[in-house]
């Protein structure tokens, strides 16, 4: 592996010495290309140099040992260094874990209510809270592109991008099931009501990766309804696409503009039609190979939000928090980094398993 680093710093230096090329800062395409190769490289080429210095130190302290009046403070030094040497080995493992191909980029949400009538409903609008305060104390942008809302301010669906580098890799543990126990504003016994709510978290694909033909597509325009402002129901400036070869449907009338409408539209059943492309292609792995993190399959019960005890529960890594308040003001990054740290744990596994085998 170490060989390997080598190799890789050189290709850091020389995708470094390229991007300051006039013909590669001029040329758009080649220039973004090798930007986002570089960011990729700069965590590992980072953490080699600060290997390759610590076990510089190293060999000195193991040499200092040959002196009988530094032995002892060399030996000291020595174990210090050996135990940061071997952790920082550990991470640059983590980091050569081959990343998804979606890790970086934006995401679609889409939340739906699940068992629990209006409740479930309102449920569903904690989550999209959640999420939406999550990007912005990450530094993501969220967008919002179509929301089927109830008359007590919940959601029966609603669908939203997130938008910033790496928004993927941050969200895409949260598919599943979410379940929530607590008591309705509406249950005068003060019985606890379990609900549940669907989440998808879907990378959103470039027009390069699913090509829509227009004869494909139905188009259809009408009048917005729900609350929106004047000119709801006014104008047909909501959009309904419908995809002929497959049947999905897709509404938008977020925006009062029917071209926005319908470029949201396009984007949204681009990335459906991806994630079936995706799909298809992940029940061709053995099971072997799947995460054990979870599947991301919506019908696959993930996490408990319980209010009378102020916690919650992640199932798929069986950690649970008493801080359900700060958590649903989307401080979620403990459950978040503790799925992703279990999933890279996994993948490490079968990575030396199949070096094994090799050297078998």
């Amino acid at each position: 592996m170490i060989d390997k680093l080598a190799g890789i710093e050189d290709k850091f230096s020389e995708i470094e010495m390229l991007l300051s090329l006039p013909d590669t800062i001029s040329n758009k395409e080649e220039y973004s290309r090798l930007i986002k190769e570089y960011k990729s490289l700069s965590p590992i080429v980072s953490k080699y140099k600060e290997y390759t210095a610590v076990s510089e130190e190293l060999d000195g302290a193991l040499l200092l040992m040959n002196d009988p009046d530094m032995r002892e403070l060399a030996a000291e030094e020595a174990r210090s260094l050996s135990d940061k040497k071997a952790s920082l080995f550990e991470e640059i493992k983590i980091l050569m874990i081959p990343k998804s191909p979606n890790d970086e980029k934006n995401v679609i949400m889409e939340i739906r209510a699940g068992a629990g009538g209006e409740e479930a409903a309102l449920f569903a609008s904690v989550l999209y809270r959640m999420y939406s305060m999550y990007a912005q104390k990450t530094g993501f942008r969220t967008e919002l592109i179509s929301a089927n809302e109830t008359e007590l301010g919940g959601f029966k669906e609603i669908c939203f991008s997130v938008i910033g580098d790496g928004a993927y890799s941050r969200l895409k543990y949260e598919s599943g099931v979410h379940r929530v126990q607590r008591v309705p504003e509406t249950e005068a016994q003060g019985r606890i009501q379990t609900s549940t709510a669907t989440v998808a978290v879907l990378p959103e694909a470039e027009d390069v990766e699913v090509e829509i033909r227009p004869e494909e597509i139905k188009i259809e325009s009408c009048k917005s309804s729900g609350a929106g402002g004047q000119h709801i129901n006014k104008t047909e400036s909501a959009v309904r696409l419908t995809h002929l070869p497959t049947g999905i449907v897709i509404e938008c009338q977020e925006e009062r503009s029917q071209f926005k409408n319908k470029d949201k539209a396009l984007k949204l059943l681009r990335t459906r039609l991806y994630d079936m492309k995706e799909k298809e292609q992940n029940d061709k792995i053995s099971s072997e190979r799947k995460s054990q993190v979870g599947s991301g399959d919506r019908s696959e019960r993930i996490r408990t939000y319980n209010y009378p005890q102020g916690r919650v529960t992640d199932h798929r890594i069986s950690m649970t928090l008493y801080s359900l308040d700060s958590f649903l003001n989307g401080n979620i990054e403990q459950i978040t980094d503790a799925l992703a740290a279990k999933d890279n744990a996994e993948r490490l596994k079968g990575d030396s398993g199949e070096d094994q085998n090799r050297q078998n």
